[in-house]
């Protein structure tokens, strides 16, 4: 017997529906495809997940069924639902995971259309950036912002005023305008720059030793407890003991560094060597088939692509084998890529090909892999050598006295080649740059990077969560649409 909550979905048209329908034919087709196949898409399955999710609802009127909230609200005369209906409507799909759920349902809903059926799936991967929507902070802010949490959660605690913590504590620099305009240095000079850490620095020692001088109930609360470890990672990321005394800026960037104290989940990282990212990538796997979206995920930007591969793979696998996986270079160091290729399945990608800055590449040698040696233009001939990492070193003499050796290495040491772990899949891969059958191959990739495209162009650049959670069901909201659009073509 189904739940008192659940939602039989009228098929039919009303008069005042069809008049709609009509009025949107050119511009709202998505809705009227929604409307007009809603029982496929809030299936009996659906409806009872999503019942499920309010298990732990009190006792008293009971929830209005999500499908007729979303799809049954013509002629009310007021909001069918307040904002906070819909936050909690949000939270309870991530809890129960049920953004993956649905998006999955937009393949079966494609399938009922013919647009999705075979279990042995061509597919290609893809990530593009998305910058976070918390503040990018550099140390000095950082630690400012680190200590002004510190401060207003004690004052929280202690039911005063942050003023009054300030005081107490004889903080200098909390509680002004901003970090930097507080010390007023002139930021151009290393000396007074070295200067203001140390006096940042200082702030950060008499608050410490102000909280530890605090009664239990305040130096071991929950949430000070919490600030205090983000001080300490900030700390921990950013500053070093100076040899010269004092401390200083550590030089470089830390390889987990936090950026951002509004958004724990925000990373510094690279699409490329020119496009720096301040947030997340955002990664999908498509059917090359139908263009549907399977899976997707979102994670850190500085997590490299072969990472988010090994997450995609379990949500591919739901739908079938794959035979065909058409990658960039990004994911070439999964296991799933050299798992595939193993399986003597078609791996679709171009190969890593190592820089030479003006001299013979890698290409320019020839590796035989069955023997185990490298011969290099010039013919000279070593043998591969080294367990975990394989390298073909020829000798300092004969480098050095070899005609080519301008245009091979600069080194008196001998030209060293570096053997890939998996340099037989590298060889193969060659030909989808080397061929015209393979290049053409290899642009059907085209697809996902379209398909990306459209889901980037709905989401916009920036995040609109803050938290790498928030913004992975952003990404499966937005996919769902894309889905939902294929679905409507074909129906069509």
């Amino acid at each position: 017997m189904l739940d008192n909550r659940h939602w039989e979905c009228p098929v039919a048209l009303t008069k005042k529906e069809e008049l709609i329908c009509k009025r949107l034919k050119n511009h709202g087709k998505l809705f009227v495809f929604l409307r007009k196949h809603r029982h496929l898409i809030f299936s009996d399955d659906i409806n009872k997940q999503l019942i499920a999710m309010y298990a732990d609802h009190p006792k008293g009127k009971p929830p209005v069924p999500a499908a007729q909230l979303a799809l049954n609200c013509l002629d009310e005369e007021g909001s069918p639902f307040s904002q906070g209906t819909l936050c909690d409507f949000r939270h309870r799909l991530i809890k129960h995971n049920m953004d993956v759920t649905l998006l999955e349902h937009t393949v079966n809903i494609a399938k009922e259309f013919g647009g999705f059926g075979s279990t042995q799936l061509r597919v290609a991967l893809d990530s593009a950036p998305l910058q976070g929507a918390g503040r990018v902070e550099d140390t000095f802010n950082l630690v400012g912002h680190a200590l002004e949490l510190i401060i207003d959660c004690a004052a929280h605690i202690k039911q005063v005023t942050a003023e009054k913590i300030i005081t107490e504590t004889g903080a200098k620099l909390i509680g002004k305008s901003s970090i930097k305009a507080a010390l007023d240095i002139d930021w151009s000079e290393p000396a007074e720059k070295h200067n203001a850490i140390n006096t940042l620095l200082s702030d950060v020692s008499a608050i410490q030793q102000w909280i530890e001088k605090q009664p239990n109930h305040v130096k071991e609360h929950k949430e000070l407890k919490e600030s205090l470890s983000l001080l300490g990672t900030v700390l921990e990321q950013n500053i070093e003991p100076d040899p010269d005394g004092g401390s200083r800026i550590i030089k470089g960037t830390a390889a987990d560094r936090r950026i951002s104290i509004t958004d724990q989940d925000m990373r510094h990282g690279r699409k490329s060597s020119s496009r720096t990212i301040n947030g997340f990538k955002q990664h999908i796997a498509i059917d090359l088939e139908s263009k549907l979206i399977l899976a997707t995920c979102l994670r850190p930007a500085n997590e490299a692509e072969h990472k988010a591969s090994e997450l995609l793979k379990p949500k591919v696998l739901r739908y079938g084998t794959v035979e065909e996986m058409s990658i960039d270079r990004g994911y070439l160091a999964a296991d799933w890529t050299a798992e595939l290729y193993k399986q003597e399945k078609n791996v679709i990608a171009k190969p890593w090909t190592p820089a030479a800055k003006g001299k013979y590449s890698k290409k320019a040698f020839e590796i035989d892999l069955a023997s185990s040696q490298v011969t290099c233009p010039a013919g000279n001939t070593v043998s591969i050598s080294g367990k975990r990492n394989e390298r073909a070193k020829f000798p300092a003499n004969k480098c050095n006295e070899c005609p080519k050796k301008a245009k091979c290495t600069e080194s008196q040491r001998g030209r060293v080649v570096s053997i890939h772990k998996e340099e037989k899949m590298m060889q193969e891969l060659a030909f989808y740059i080397e061929t015209t059958e393979g290049r053409a191959n290899a642009r059907e990739r085209v697809k996902v990077e379209h398909s990306l495209a459209s889901v980037c162009n709905r989401k916009g650049p920036k995040a609109r969560y803050i938290g790498l959670r928030l913004n992975e069901f952003d990404l499966n909201r937005t996919a769902m649409i894309t889905n939902l659009h294929i679905s409507l073509n074909l129906a069509a």
